[in-house]
């Protein structure tokens, strides 16, 4: 049985994604250095937030990329 790929919205480019975007930086990458920034560029605390999204489905992912990122 094939594996479905749960995490292809954060692979895309925000561009893809938003139509507020002109980025070419995957979705994933964004975030990431969002929260590094927001939190003092601490990875454990990242990491453990970066874990959080690979379960969201596509629409909780892009609400909260979206409320993340605008």
């Amino acid at each position: 049985m094939a594996e479905t790929l749960k995490t292809q919205l954060l692979d895309k480019q925000m561009k893809e994604v938003f139509d507020w975007s002109d980025d070419s930086t995957p979705v994933r990458n964004a975030m990431w250095n969002h929260v590094m920034d927001s939190n003092g560029h601490n990875t454990v605390k990242t990491i453990a937030e970066a874990k959080k999204w690979e379960s969201m489905s596509d629409a909780d992912l892009k609400k909260t990329a979206e409320d993340m990122l605008k």
